[in-house]
């Protein structure tokens, strides 16, 4: 099994911070946003990790990140070019996954305890795809997933009626199939490939798996987010709990 790190974007949320460098690269309790994901991974045993970023940044998150020694892991880095979405940010990944199964990170996704349950989870799935969900007071900003007992039944992005409270949060873990669901899909209106319409293709073949976030998670794109994060990762000096 296999990790990618999406740490592309330009985090316009959160200028004039990242006005000169990337949003990941933004401290977060005592070290860079970026090394929290890394954490993440290494912590879950997953050890190849390609990061995806931005041509402007690729030199400073090289710089921060390094070979992965210092973390117990091996780094490949690949640059998105263009801004298409998550899943065009993907593709990227397809030789590199060499036909494992993978972990998707979004970069400023910060988990208060290891993923390491779920990711041990999937590892004993027969096929398909899981995400990971939380509950939010805020179900507008995100893509909410409608549920059964096992499965995901729907996942609607960012509605202004929520069937629920139960956002699909920035990890995401796929099959091989994953490339040819993302070959298959439509931009959406704003012109990319959505996570989301490949999330909705597994469950279109009632593949799609789902766990829930134990402890506290936020996705720090945001002053308030930044600032939660910030809280979260000093109470605990930056240890990934268990």
């Amino acid at each position: 099994m296999k990790g990618i790190i999406l740490a592309g974007g330009r985090g316009t949320r959160l200028d004039p911070l990242t006005e000169i460098t990337n949003k990941h690269l933004l401290p977060v309790g005592k070290e860079p946003m970026i090394w929290h994901p890394v954490k993440q991974f290494v912590n879950a045993r997953i050890t190849e990790i390609m990061v995806i970023t931005s041509t402007h940044h690729m030199g400073d998150v090289v710089n921060s990140l390094g070979s992965g020694q210092r973390f117990g892991c091996e780094f490949t880095y690949r640059v998105q070019e263009e801004a298409g979405g998550i899943a065009h940010a993907l593709m990227l990944a397809r030789q590199f996954s060499h036909g494992e199964n993978i972990v998707v990170l979004l970069g400023d996704n910060i988990f208060e305890y290891s993923i390491a349950p779920y990711v041990d989870d999937y590892r004993v799935q027969e096929k398909g795809a899981r995400v990971l969900l939380k509950e939010v007071g805020d179900p507008e900003r995100y893509g909410i997933a409608a549920l059964d007992e096992k499965l995901i039944i729907d996942i609607e992005e960012k509605p202004d009626s929520p069937k629920s409270n139960h956002a699909v949060v920035g990890c995401y873990m796929y099959d091989h199939n994953v490339f040819d669901i993302i070959e298959g899909i439509e931009p959406s209106a704003r012109g990319e490939l959505e996570i989301t319409s490949v999330n909705n293709s597994y469950i279109a073949q009632g593949e799609l798996q789902y766990s829930f976030v134990q402890g506290g998670w936020t996705d720090a794109g945001t002053f308030d987010s930044l600032y939660e994060a910030n809280t979260m990762l000093l109470g605990n000096e930056n240890k990934i709990l268990t």
